[in-house]
């Protein structure tokens, strides 16, 4: 069992490999790779030292699956290749969450979308993650008819120029390769991607077609994404509109007994999700439920998660898992 991660160096793939080792899947050869930059460095697993090898050279290993945490342009340049060789790759940029015949997975909830003849299967973007973990057992019982959402999302989004960002204008200095258009540090900034004609941003636009696309439905989404000074964790206030009646009790029933969710919701007693409890954790938390008594069948709820592991890494490694226990590569 060879499985190679490719963009090991960087945030999500640093904790891909963190995640790999926590799993323990049965790997017999790991095989990390990055830029030409990288190569011939090495790069601790498990207490030994891995060199990493260029993606050229990956494909020429032939792993069994390849994890790709490059970005868009690698994955669009390289996964086929992978592919051709009989690998299963797991992307974690957006390059082929669109394509109709690729798989968007969160295991949880779409596993059985993947068959054994998928071998490039996409992650979704980590606020649809982390929102359809709450949402879709909901959705199952009531069924969404319409989402409002909004994000507040971490600069560790950002990988390692966001999180370098917020650091240096917390010492008063300027970042020498900013991630964001305006200082963030005691700010926020309301743009996430690159504004598109409606006025919307590629990361609100992720959010309205890949709830859809994981789904399988047809929810009228609306969405506003928006950075915070916050070193990592993504929050985001969820408004459902149901088109079936919902007991609260019920909900937090349904919520309580999901796999990979943890209810935290107690606010008399000042007990909802924030960011920091939620770091370096898999599970995503919810609270701040309640009826939203401007509408007949509507609910507000606040959800947190650690954006570089459920929301990438760790849903990245779900997906690994479910082919190595289904697909006996």
């Amino acid at each position: 069992m060879k499985v190679a991660v490719i963009g090991a160096t960087g945030l999500v793939g640093q904790k891909m490999l963190q995640v790999l080792d926590e799993q323990n899947l049965p790997i017999d050869e790991l095989i990390v790779a990055a830029s030409e930059k990288s190569v011939g460095k090495k790069i601790l697993y498990k207490d030994k030292e891995l060199t990493l090898i260029s993606v050229d050279q990956a494909v020429e290993e032939k792993p069994s699956i390849a994890i790709f945490s490059a970005g868009a342009e690698v994955s669009l340049q390289y996964a086929k290749k992978f592919a051709a060789n009989g690998t299963y790759v797991i992307d974690n940029s957006s390059a082929w969450r669109k394509d109709k015949d690729i798989p968007l997975v969160v295991p949880e909830i779409n596993a059985s979308d993947i068959s054994v003849d998928n071998h490039i299967i996409a992650n979704p973007n980590c606020t649809t993650i982390c929102m359809l973990m709450a949402l879709a057992p909901l959705h199952r019982k009531y069924k969404a008819k319409r989402l409002v959402i909004s994000t507040y999302q971490s600069v560790s989004g950002s990988g390692h120029k966001g999180l370098n960002q917020l650091a240096a204008e917390q010492k008063g200095e300027v970042s020498d390769n900013p991630a964001y258009p305006h200082q963030i540090h005691e700010n926020v900034i309301p743009h996430g991607g690159n504004f598109s004609e409606t006025g919307y941003t590629a990361e609100e636009d992720k959010l309205v077609f890949e709830t859809n696309k994981i789904l399988h439905s047809d929810i009228a989404v609306t969405a506003t994404v928006v950075r915070v000074p916050v070193f990592g964790g993504h929050s985001e206030s969820v408004n459902v509109e149901f088109e079936q009646q919902f007991d609260l009790d019920e909900v937090r029933n349904i919520l309580s007994n999901t796999d990979g969710v943890t209810l935290y919701d107690n606010p008399s007693e000042n007990i909802y999700p924030t960011p920091i409890m939620a770091f370096d954790k898999d599970d995503v938390f919810v609270g701040r439920i309640r009826r939203d008594f401007s509408i007949e069948k509507g609910l507000n709820f606040w959800v947190v998660s650690d954006n570089i592991r459920k929301g990438a890494a760790t849903n990245a490694v779900q997906i690994a898992k479910y082919i190595i226990e289904n697909f006996a590569i």
